[in-house]
């Protein structure tokens, strides 16, 4: 099955990884965008990012999807069966 799926959280990581080891086809994976964190305040991926990025599949990290235009016909351009969400 062609998904994409959308999480940020080191909690949404699991079921990332369980679709992939099912050999669902991940067409790409949206995260909410990398943020400041830690003492530096340097700007770090979310852990879902990072897992994708590991994974080897696409992520996706816009501001908004519903409202931008551009970005919702980029998600429908990705003919998935279905959207997993996880924590988005």
């Amino acid at each position: 099955m062609r998904l994409i799926f959308m999480g940020t959280p080191a909690f949404s990581v699991p079921a990332l990884q369980a679709l992939h080891t099912a050999g669902h086809e991940i067409a790409a994976v949206y995260s909410q965008p990398p943020r400041p964190a830690g003492r530096g305040q340097a700007v770090h991926p979310s852990p879902v990012h990072q897992a994708a990025l590991d994974l080897g599949v696409e992520v996706r990290t816009p501001r908004r999807v519903r409202t931008d235009a551009a970005e919702h016909a980029a998600f429908a351009a990705l003919r998935a069966d279905a959207a997993v969400v996880v924590a988005y």
